[in-house]
């Protein structure tokens, strides 16, 4: 009879990132998604893409919620319509060191509410896709961010309980991340990047930039539709 394997939570967005995380993870756990939504633009593509890789994998354990709060709040152009998305590389407003399309501590929020089914579900592990060197700059994104959570989930649960944080792309660059995601055959054809469409990726925002870059620089074709495939 083969060993009882312990048991991680992983945020899944429906990203590229968060599904090569998925599948890193399964090798060495089983696996509960976790998905949260918080009124972005794509926030139903980004459903679709994390139930269809749930399903890819077999995944019974899966949880969805919601953090409407970020849209009242605003201030990021994936959470107020009255921002743009920016395109052609121009990621930053004028003045600013941290892109528009950041929303102010984010993943704190999915990171919680995380640990809260950690906690309920005995899982040891939650991992996420934060993606520190060749990302968009998010401040939330850095390895002392989750060295510091770490520390609050210690201080914050029941004595008993051991969850770690699991960043196991963040040192890694975006064609790092293709490659890997190939090695592992994750299903890259079921995610979604885009940052402003629903139907076919825009091809122009920063994350997808970025994206295609990522694949070209890895020697592959990013399987998913674009209206446009803006050169890198």
């Amino acid at each position: 009879m083969a060993a009882k394997r312990n048991k991680a939570v992983v945020l899944l967005s429906g990203g590229m990132d968060s599904c090569v995380t998925a599948a890193i993870a399964r090798e060495i756990y089983d696996l509960a998604l976790l998905h949260a939504s918080y009124g972005q633009r794509t926030e139903e593509r980004e459903r679709r893409a994390f139930e269809e890789i749930a399903d890819f994998y077999a995944v019974e354990e899966r949880l969805a919620v919601r953090f409407d709060v970020f849209a009242q709040i605003g201030g990021s152009a994936l959470t107020d319509t009255r921002i743009i998305v920016p395109e052609e590389g121009e990621a930053l407003a004028p003045g600013a060191r941290i892109p528009v399309t950041y929303v102010p501590f984010r993943n704190a929020h999915f990171l919680s509410a995380a640990v809260s089914w950690a906690e309920v579900i005995a899982a040891s592990a939650i991992f996420i896709g934060a993606v520190a060197e060749d990302s968009s700059g998010y401040p939330d994104c850095r390895p002392e961010y989750y060295r510091a959570f770490e520390q609050t989930i210690r201080e914050g649960t029941r004595p008993e309980t051991e969850i770690t944080i699991e960043t196991p792309v963040i040192g890694m660059k975006k064609n790092e991340i293709v490659r890997k995601g190939l090695e592992l055959d994750a299903p890259l054809g079921l995610t979604w990047s885009c940052y402003q469409c629903q139907d076919e990726a825009c091809g122009a925002c920063d994350s997808c930039r970025l994206r295609l870059r990522a694949f070209a620089e890895a020697g592959a074709t990013d399987p998913i539709a674009y209206r446009t495939r803006v050169a890198q």
